[in-house]
């Protein structure tokens, strides 16, 4: 009889076999996932995380990178490979980013892992008024110098 057992951070259910009841056991506490990710502890207990939007290229005029949140690890420490020259490090999660479609989702998953985290709220540009005859308009008002 092999059960299956699904975690999370509020409710274990375990279930015989798809399509029977299944038992469903809340936890009250918050469950520590940190021994079970295999990382070493002094890169999670100090670790500090920073939620935000990507921005939109300056290269294309398109959006379609800044819709996802996304959580980048702080830089740890980097040294000089001696024999390439190449930038090293020790740290696992130095050049992850991971990508989340809700801020809360983020924020979720950053607590879940015991990471502190500092949220960059996503920016809004505002949209200047274009005209086309404005750029054959003789007043000096609405008139730009190309120079």
């Amino acid at each position: 009889m092999a059960a299956s057992m699904y975690t999370s951070t509020s409710a274990c259910r375990l279930a015989e076999k798809p399509g029977q009841d299944a038992q469903l056991i809340t936890v009250e506490e918050k469950l520590d996932i940190a021994p079970l990710t295999g990382v070493p502890e002094e890169h999670i207990k100090t670790r500090t995380v920073r939620i935000f939007v990507a921005t939109k290229t300056a290269m294309q005029s398109g959006v379609a990178g800044t819709k996802k949140w996304k959580i980048d690890f702080d830089t740890r420490e980097r040294w000089e490979n001696p024999l390439m020259g190449w930038a090293s490090t020790a740290d696992p999660l130095s050049n992850m980013v991971l990508n989340f479609s809700t801020k809360e989702d983020a924020i979720a998953f950053a607590e879940k892992n015991g990471w502190s985290y500092d949220v960059t709220e996503k920016r809004t540009s505002k949209p200047r008024v274009k005209s086309y005859g404005a750029n054959f308009s003789w007043d000096k008002r609405t008139r730009r110098s190309a120079k």
